[in-house]
């Protein structure tokens, strides 16, 4: 009898999908991912569904389109009626484990009144058991760090960037400064040990989801990551020549980059630094995988253990004058994907330059553990992909992606842009050649990437480009349609009862 298949997934918080060696990045070095792609398969043009990280990661575990799971925020509640790859997977007896955070708000129509995840966006997904639950609060890793003698901040949540006291290197020092706890004991070697320690002891098939913080902020490291790549040395920014020139490419940008959160620090030393920190950041999780994959090897489970190395989503890190993740821009949505497939010995190696989206990860994870893809998922399964080395003929071209900026809590985006809370979105589908930004009541956007990769020129007003504006503004309609949600709509009832014919989206 056939052994079930473990699974490893794991999420790196906010890594761009160009920031890999094995993907000829001038400056981060990742070895480890580069020798986990060369034995499985790299998807170069992989994207996140949606920004920041609840939202994003709602499409990721659901397989959901947010039009569909409508998770909007950080802080929208996931609607208990969906399922997701927990629990599918629960059906076939699989333990599904956590070490580290979904962002999950849960349905607060599930709860008591007294329940603490209530008060908190960070809760676990529905189906999945955590062992080491680490999201703002450091929690179990600060047990750990207090148990081996280290001090604490009074504020923990200060713990993932507390640094001695003195000048950055903006200010004088040589080298951006340290966080206070060696590698060995931070925060990322800790979710790394209580991995290995979990998948040493396992007696039952798993699902390990290995969900770490970094390279997510604070862009603080330990030693030797903090100062091993130089700020001076690292290539520069995607933007227009200032910040008022980027804005008035759009209103809803120049609305953006008056947020004191978005907009990128206009002392240059300081963006530098902390380029250069979450440059070493992605070098610490490559090393830290690379410790995995070994400890997988010498326990002879590596050849029975799907491997998935993916994010929920990229950063801007200075370009369009913008940090974090926001916005229509490849630098917040593409992001890296690595599976390795136990089974895939025929395409070790293989790069797939086809477009793939974060909702096409649960309908794979459920197809390789040989569970049922519900058929109302927006995603499609990657494993004819991994043991083909090709993608069908009907593959999707172009990627697609949405973003709402609402705030419950904040109407400035209304009162600035002149719309309502529920007009605060935008979708985007972008093909080889051309990106097209769709605003629910503001003028679109459309960039000509071949000529404009930069995304600095807005020709949606261009009387040469207007046929393929509105080819893809016909596209996304189409796109939206097929993607309705669609739990129940490939059942009928009839005189023999219920009927069910599921079909490809």
């Amino acid at each position: 009898m056939t052994k079930p298949l473990n699974v490893l997934f794991i999420t790196a918080d906010q890594w761009r999908g160009d920031c890999l060696s094995a993907l000829d990045h001038p400056v981060v070095k990742t070895p480890n991912l580069d020798a986990l792609a060369a034995d499985g398969m790299m998807f170069t043009r992989h994207y996140a569904n949606a920004v920041p990280c609840a939202p994003s990661r709602a499409s990721l575990h659901t397989g959901l389109y947010l039009q569909n799971h409508r998770a909007c925020t950080n802080g929208t509640p996931l609607d208990a009626r969906h399922t997701n790859w927990a629990l599918e997977a629960e059906k076939l007896g699989y333990d599904r484990v956590l070490i580290g955070y979904t962002d999950t708000a849960n349905d607060p129509r599930e709860l008591q009144d007294d329940s603490p995840w209530l008060r908190t966006y960070e809760g676990p997904l529905p189906g999945i058991r955590p062992i080491a639950m680490m999201g703002t609060w450091p929690g179990p890793w600060a047990d750990y760090l207090k148990d081996k003698g280290y001090p604490l901040p009074e504020d923990l949540r200060q713990t993932f960037g507390w640094r001695d006291e003195g000048p950055d290197y903006e200010h004088g020092r040589e080298t951006p400064k340290p966080l206070v706890y060696p590698a060995d004991d931070n925060d990322t070697a800790y979710q790394v040990d209580r991995c290995m320690e979990y998948m040493g002891q396992a007696k039952d098939s798993f699902i390990m989801h290995l969900s770490l913080l970094r390279p997510h902020p604070p862009w603080v490291a330990s030693e030797p990551y903090a100062s091993m790549y130089d700020p001076e040395s690292l290539p520069g920014y995607l933007r227009a020549e200032t910040a008022e020139e980027e804005g008035a490419i759009h209103p809803w940008l120049e609305h953006q980059l008056e947020h004191r959160h978005y907009l990128a620090p206009d002392n240059d030393k300081k963006q530098r630094r902390m380029k250069a920190v979450y440059y070493g950041l992605m070098t610490e999780v490559d090393h830290q995988i690379g410790r995995l994959i070994a400890f997988l090897k010498e326990s002879g489970q590596y050849d029975n253990t799907l491997i998935i190395f993916t994010s929920d989503h990229g950063e801007q890190m200075g370009d369009h004058w913008l940090i974090g993740k926001t916005g229509y821009f490849d630098g917040s949505y593409h992001i890296p994907l690595i599976i390795r497939d136990p089974h895939a010995d025929e395409t070790r190696g293989t790069r797939i330059n086809a477009f793939t989206e974060n909702v096409d990860i649960m309908p794979t994870l459920l197809s390789s553990i040989g569970a049922p893809v519900p058929p109302h998922c927006d995603g499609r399964s990657l494993s004819p992909v991994l043991e083909s080395g090709t993608v069908p003929r009907d593959w999707r071209t172009e990627a697609h992606w949405e973003y709402d900026f609402r705030d419950p809590t904040d109407d400035k985006a209304e009162q600035r842009l002149g719309i309502t809370l529920h007009q605060c979105t935008m979708n985007v589908i972008r093909s080889e050649k051309y990106k097209y930004v769709h605003f629910t009541n503001l003028p679109p956007l459309f960039f000509d990437l071949e000529k404009d990769p930069q995304e600095l020129v807005n020709r949606a007003n261009d009387p040469e480009y207007l046929p393929a504006v509105l080819e893809f503004a016909q596209k996304m309609l189409s796109w939206r349609m097929a993607h309705d949600e669609a739990t129940l709509t490939h059942v009928t009832l009839t005189d023999d009862g219920p009927v069910e014919r599921a079909s490809q989206r």
